[in-house]
């Protein structure tokens, strides 16, 4: 009889999503019971994962009354299910799935750190979200920070002891999958037809931004950046791919201002499938101010494009400066605007940063590495 692991995150999009395909390669080892909220996310990853799910409503936000009944719904659980292991992810369900696991006396309970809102936060909240980070950690057995930056962050915050911290492999909460990041699975046909439906030319040299469109982002500084160089030639586009999100975290009002009126800025929303938008593109720039281990930058090295990134935990370590990318200081529209003329200007530069892109993701971040790798610490832990 197989062994029960619990896979907790706040939302179901984060199980679907963010561990896609992670959960069905260890389900084929143990038994993988997915928590999450409610949503039809969680049905998708029942069929798509083959596991079972069961929903514990969770906020993202700090909520006493909903969190402490959240927590007593975790805790009845587990207590029912009685898994060896409880393995978290996204703050929410780091805190409250910890201090359940370790009520109901899991042997083994992991949190996985994909990035910390925190960084940006001040005063009285940063205060508060110390204290809630340090809560989880104490209640953790083992905490696996999926870059090697947050790992030095976590100690240097003096969040845990140093001996509860690991990262799986060279970092990534879930590697990606490399055959389906490919750049020959999208035809040229299909790149001719996308460009000519977003009135790019063949002589356009595309930057491209992958994620949400927010300030903690840097799309402020990409936006001024971009209009900026804009000026003076006409033959770039920016292209962004992501929601934009009006309520967390908003950009100012010139910034969606240019986005609306500068033709060359095409903002096309979320979309599902990002490999196309990925194919027509020269170059994808990601002014992000904090990270776990973006995701995006590893389907851009994939997909065989130059990137722009910041210096900051996981795209520094993805990104080698001068070797398949260029690295910023993050929040600087300076930065910004010389990584993108260097990138114009230097045609040969930018195809040799795209060509030892993919390699570096094949070696060290195809998703078996990192599936692999967990499932050796899980074995591990089953004494």
């Amino acid at each position: 009889m197989k062994k029960k692991i619990m896979r907790i995150t706040t939302v179901p999009a984060s199980l679907g999503i963010l561990l896609k395909g992670q959960l069905k390669y260890m389900n084929n080892h143990y038994e993988i019971l997915g928590v999450s909220s409610s949503g039809t996310h969680l049905k998708d990853v029942e069929q798509n994962e083959g596991i079972n799910t069961q929903v514990v409503e969770m906020t993202r936000t700090i909520s006493p009354f909903k969190d402490l009944k959240s927590l007593y719904k975790l805790y009845k659980l587990i207590k029912k299910e009685k898994p060896f292991l409880v393995h978290t992810h996204t703050p929410k369900a780091g805190t409250l799935g910890m201090i359940a696991a370790r009520l109901a006396r899991v042997p083994n309970r992991l949190h996985t750190i994909a990035g910390l809102p925190l960084l940006e936060a001040k005063g009285a909240k940063r205060t508060l979200l110390n204290i809630v980070e340090k809560i989880t950690y104490a209640n953790a057995t083992l905490i696996l920070p999926n870059s090697f930056g947050l790992f030095e962050i976590v100690k240097e915050n003096k969040f845990t002891k140093d001996n509860k911290l690991k990262v799986i492999g060279k970092g990534s909460s879930n590697g990606i999958d490399t055959e389906h990041f490919k750049k020959s699975n999208i035809s040229k046909n299909q790149q001719n037809e996308l460009k000519r439906s977003l009135n790019i030319s063949d002589t356009d040299f595309v930057f491209t931004f992958v994620g949400r469109l927010v300030t903690d982002k840097g799309i402020n500084e990409l936006i001024d950046a971009f209009s900026l160089i804009n000026e003076t030639n006409q033959n770039i586009k920016l292209l962004l791919v992501g929601t934009l999100e009006t309520e967390l975290d908003p950009l100012k009002d010139i910034t969606l201002s240019s986005i609306e009126s500068n033709k060359n800025i095409i903002s096309v929303g979320w979309q599902t499938d990002v490999r196309p938008y990925f194919s027509i593109s020269n170059a994808l720039v990601f002014p992000s101010y904090r990270e776990g281990f973006p995701n995006v930058v590893m389907q851009a090295c994939a997909m065989e494009i130059a990137s722009i990134v910041t210096d900051i935990n996981g795209c520094n370590e993805i990104i080698t400066n001068d070797k398949n990318g260029i690295i910023i200081q993050p929040k600087s529209t300076e930065d910004i605007i010389n990584a993108m003329e260097f990138l114009l200007n230097n045609p040969e530069k930018t195809k040799a940063y795209a060509n030892a892109a993919r390699s570096n993701i094949l070696k060290n971040y195809n998703r078996e590495l990192i599936w692999s790798e967990l499932l050796k610490l899980y074995k591990s832990l089953e004494a």
